[in-house]
């Protein structure tokens, strides 16, 4: 009986996993909430700034926990700190989620 409780509780914690990640997957959401990062980052992900990054393919992954730490300000740059604070989970797994789903070609020199 205990195994079959466990066992349960397991697959609602998988399903509950499925569907966050489902919701993550909202890269539509994530192109409008973009436009607040297209100074730097370009809406593109191709950086328009010096000091800024090129994003555009970065693992989805990779820009939720950057994002998550520069909203606690575990990782500290000044500008990122301000503009990540107010973002919720929803907002920055939308924000990977179109960042994360642009492509990037590469030529390489001769």
């Amino acid at each position: 009986m205990i195994v079959r409780i466990v066992a349960s509780l397991i697959v609602v914690s998988v399903l509950g996993s499925i569907a966050d990640a489902a919701r993550a997957a909202d890269s539509k959401a994530g192109r409008k909430k973009a436009q607040m990062c297209a100074a730097c980052h370009g809406i593109d992900g191709l950086s328009k700034m010096p000091m800024a990054p090129n994003i555009a393919g970065s693992p989805a992954m990779y820009l939720e926990k950057q994002m998550k730490a520069f909203r606690s300000e575990e990782r500290k740059d000044e500008t990122m700190n301000v503009v990540a604070k107010p973002l919720s989970d929803d907002d920055i797994a939308d924000l990977a989620a179109w960042y994360s789903g642009l492509t990037v070609d590469v030529t390489l020199p001769n």
